[in-house]
């Protein structure tokens, strides 16, 4: 073998080594049949659609979309539950990020990922126009009924968001960050775009996303700034949230991180076989 042909070997092997698996190119032939259904919520004067999808019988994978204009980790997330199973829950909002409803005579908005503390609802109705009580209450219920909707046999909540380039990423977290002090833990890989992270409440969840190379954020729990956003909730109750976000239109970055969740998620539910053994001795 000449110096040239070692040279590529090298840098081949090298490259495989730190570069995280991808989807294969040909989509899987789906194992589990979607079932929908849309449950209607009266939000002040407006009725809104909750969308619930099951892929199989089985539910252990909760995804829940709460940005209706972010498409492509829906998207991404429906072929990866056809192989895998689970239900993805969806705010269905004329693919806008917000939601506007009228309530005695004004119309109020909100950002639905700022509404699961009364401190987020106030400030999410204020910084986008206007509150009063009574608004507030009714955001309130209105979160209440969206978190009655995650089955009690969900163990991890999986949350689907999409960024801009350059507007949220992993650098928002490292020191010198708008968020730096929401970060317990930060890794940043050079291999991988900055806006496509993990931000997670479960320090095992961020080690084996972190160690197949993805940027990821483990949420400092006590410390967060209390926004009223869904990784804050879980948070402090101290249950196992993440959210996987990349860039809009990045499907395949998008699903090959989502698999690789689940994948760890569902070996975690494997029962110890050399336990079994043991246990029959």
């Amino acid at each position: 073998m000449n110096g040239l042909a070692i040279l590529l070997s090298i840098t081949t092997a090298a490259f495989a080594i730190k570069k995280p698996a991808t989807i294969c190119s040909g989509p899987a032939p789906a194992r589990f049949t979607p079932s929908e259904k849309n449950i209607l919520y009266k939000l002040g004067d407006r009725n809104i659609s909750f969308k619930v999808t099951q892929y199989g019988q089985l539910v252990t994978t909760c995804c829940i979309n709460l940005h209706d204009d972010e498409v492509t980790a829906v998207k991404a997330a429906r072929t990866v539950l056809e192989q895998k199973g689970g239900i993805l829950i969806k705010i269905e909002n004329n693919a806008q990020r917000n939601i506007s409803f009228p309530f005695k005579g004004l119309v109020y908005t909100f950002d639905p990922n700022r509404i699961f503390s009364r401190t987020g609802i106030d400030a999410t109705l204020k910084a986008n126009g206007k509150k009063n009580p009574l608004a507030v209450v009714e955001v309130e219920k209105f979160a209440a009924q969206l978190l009655q909707l995650i089955p009690d046999t969900i163990s991890c909540i999986v949350a689907l968001h999409n960024n801009t380039d350059g507007d949220f990423s992993v650098k928002t977290y490292q020191n010198g960050g708008k968020r730096q002090y929401d970060a317990k833990q930060v890794y940043a890989d050079s291999w991988q775009d900055i806006d496509d992270i993990t931000l997670t409440t479960d320090e095992i969840l961020f080690n084996k996303m972190s160690t197949l190379g993805y940027n990821s954020i483990l949420q400092d729990n006590e410390k967060v700034n209390k926004d009223g956003s869904l990784s804050v909730y879980y948070g402090e109750l101290n249950k196992r949230y993440i959210n996987i976000e990349t860039q809009h239109g990045k499907t395949a970055q998008y699903g090959e991180m989502l698999s690789k969740l689940l994948f760890f998620l569902q070996e975690e539910k494997k029962p110890d076989v050399n336990q079994a053994i043991a246990d029959g001795d």
